[in-house]
């Protein structure tokens, strides 16, 4: 009986580790979204300990995990990520990351959001290299809202 109870604590202690290990690598599973009378759209969220910016999200209206990347082009979807959405890979690209060359696949997806910010028809490339189950959300995402880093904080606002 004491050994079932040590297993039941430990199993219960494993499932709140796990959960505050998620909550320090994405701080912004509950986005904080706000709409102004002028229809401003706003989204602020927190960096995380590693430094970036990582945010739940949605693609196609679908649940996922999105890395703000100032530094990435356009939208890079893990191909696991890609399979589960069920895009479809279209032509055959070549990009350039850190690492140096890729091969990635272009797609489009319907819609991309962060809180109550969402951009329709968008452009982007399932990366069957890219080994994280997070979405990559790059300047062609970013271009198109005003954002403003202070401190820990990055505000993401969306005009009418």
């Amino acid at each position: 009986m004491q050994a079932l109870a040590w297993l039941v604590l430990m199993a219960l202690l494993g499932a709140w580790f796990s959960g505050v290990l998620d909550k320090q690598q994405n701080p912004n599973q509950s986005v904080q979204s706000r709409l102004d009378g002028d229809g401003i759209r706003e989204v602020v969220l927190k960096r995380n300990r590693q430094g970036h910016y990582v945010t739940s999200g949605r693609i196609n209206g679908e649940a996922v995990v999105f890395m703000l990347d100032t530094g990435a082009t356009g939208i890079a979807i893990p191909e696991a990520v890609a399979r589960r959405l069920g895009l479809q890979p279209g032509q055959r690209l070549t990009t350039q990351t850190a690492n140096g060359l890729a091969t990635a696949y272009a797609t489009r997806v319907e819609q991309v959001s962060v809180g109550n910010i969402a951009l329709d028809d968008m452009s982007a490339a399932i990366v069957p290299g890219l080994g994280t189950g997070q979405v990559l959300l790059g300047m062609s995402f970013l271009k198109h809202l005003e954002f403003t880093q202070r401190g820990d904080t990055l505000t993401l606002r969306q005009y009418p």
